[in-house]
């Protein structure tokens, strides 16, 4: 079992900057992939970014790329999203999950482990 609690949702205003950080715990070893996913009020989960948590593999939703970055620090089983240049569509419900699988894709199906979420909200 894998335990992920993230944190650092909150208010920010359009262009502002926001920095989410997710906790792991339990058996981080069996981790392939970690990432991070968003669900805005009546839609679908979506990707957001993604890194290999044993190597350095990045990838971005179009969405986000060149605003937001992902990075992970091994020693201390922890994820996190930089996020700049916010605008109001990036409101959601921010969620950090762990992959275990061989091959982990930007698909929310193949991540077995989620944390309870942590809300961003981009408004004037």
């Amino acid at each position: 079992q894998v335990q992920l609690v993230e944190s650092g949702g909150e208010l920010v205003q359009p262009g502002g900057s926001l920095r989410l950080s997710c906790a792991a715990s339990g058996r981080t070893s069996s981790v392939a992939d970690m990432g991070w996913f968003r669900q805005a009020p009546g839609k679908e989960r979506e990707f957001v970014a993604r890194i290999m948590w044993r190597g350095s593999g990045t990838s971005y939703a179009d969405s986000v790329k060149g605003r937001f970055t992902i990075s992970k620090d091994n020693a201390k089983n922890t994820l996190s999203l930089q996020m700049n240049t916010l605008k109001p569509e990036d409101t959601a419900v921010y969620y950090c999950a762990a992959c275990r699988a061989v091959i982990c894709t930007a698909t929310a199906r193949d991540y077995a482990y989620w944390g309870q979420g942590t809300q961003v909200t981009v408004s004037s």
